[in-house]
């Protein structure tokens, strides 16, 4: 099955073909990059935005993946602002050499001196063609690390730590990552459903 992405995110296309080939999916990437608003206060709301948007453009079934940082003490941020969460007022913004490390920094100086640092990660897979939608949710529990460890991966993957584990998402071999993440989870259970209701999309 064919599938377009609805991300202008070269490490995160990557991911999504990492985990879906060995399921019988080809994730092609966009003609061009649409310029979705996401507006939507919850993960499913933007995921269907997007992919929408990019069914519509592209007349291919698309996926789109919409996914977070939930940090027990912040709540409800990042959450659905993860990706921009250094931009925001709130908390005060933050300045780095990348978007990914700017969210980090800010992240971190927000639970300086904070015990408590339970998060989890989550993620909303969709595809959306015809007007049809077919969604499942991925959860990854852990906790938030005092420095960033660990360089593979993208986003805040260098300061979380799994449950019952001593390493960042950043410290894992890709193989690892995708075995246990919130990603991993939800494109494994969306693959599913596709199969099984492929036709009908």
């Amino acid at each position: 099955m064919k599938l377009v992405a609805a991300t202008s995110n070269p490490k995160k296309l990557e991911e999504i073909r990492r985990i879906l080939s060995p399921l019988g999916f080809e994730v092609l990437p966009p003609p061009r990059t649409l310029e979705v608003k996401e507006e939507e206060r919850t993960f499913y709301g933007n995921a269907y935005l997007k992919a929408k948007a990019y069914a519509e453009a592209f007349g291919l079934p698309a996926l789109a993946d919409d996914s977070g940082l939930v940090v027990e003490k912040l709540k409800p941020y990042p959450g659905v602002y993860s990706a921009r969460f250094y931009r925001l007022e709130w908390g005060g913004r933050e300045e780095g050499s990348s978007p990914d490390e700017a969210n980090v920094k800010k992240l971190l100086r927000l639970l300086k001196d904070e015990k408590d640092r339970r998060a989890y990660f989550v993620c909303c897979a969709l595809v959306y063609y015809e007007g049809k939608a077919v969604s499942a949710e991925g959860y990854l529990y852990g906790s938030i690390a005092y420095e960033p460890k660990g360089t593979a991966g993208f986003g805040y993957d260098p300061v979380f730590v799994p449950e019952n584990e001593t390493r960042t998402l950043a410290q894992m071999t890709p193989q690892e990552k995708d075995a246990l993440s919130h990603r991993g989870k939800a494109l494994r259970k969306l693959a599913e459903l596709l199969k099984r209701c492929e036709g009908a999309l």
